[in-house]
């Protein structure tokens, strides 16, 4: 049973940030695309936007897809590690804890759950088994 719970743990997390990955860089489900989010970026001094857009995309994107199918799992968690612990030093570390203040409770779950399974491994139900 640990290994589909693993499978679990592994899916929903990884595609749900490989659909993050597609929204910054093709626009796809509810995204702003490069320009878009690279103009965000900009304004919160990430810059050149542009290109901070597309290194969060990819990284979302290449992480997502190593930690959903176990391949390269290690890497695909310190790509999410990375993007979430950005996510909380530019957006979410000034708004506290608490995810209804908008603070850094929501990424400090996903790096919890990466590492977890970094540290564990994929589980007999992965390409990297």
């Amino acid at each position: 049973m640990m290994d589909y719970g693993l499978l679990l743990i592994r899916l929903i997390i990884g595609l749900t940030f490989m659909g993050h990955g597609a929204q910054k860089l093709f626009g796809w489900f509810g995204g702003y695309g490069i320009k878009g989010t690279g103009q965000w970026l900009d304004s919160i001094g990430m810059k050149p936007g542009a290109l901070m857009a597309l290194v969060a995309g990819l990284s979302e994107l290449l992480g997502g897809f190593f930690f959903a199918s176990g391949w390269l799992t290690v890497i695909g968690a310190v790509l999410i590690v990375l993007t979430m612990l950005m996510a909380i030093v530019k957006v979410h570390a000034k708004n506290g804890f608490w995810v209804t203040a908008g603070g850094m409770e929501y990424n400090v779950v996903l790096i919890a759950a990466a590492i977890g399974v970094a540290l564990i491994g994929p589980g007999a139900l992965a390409l990297g088994a």
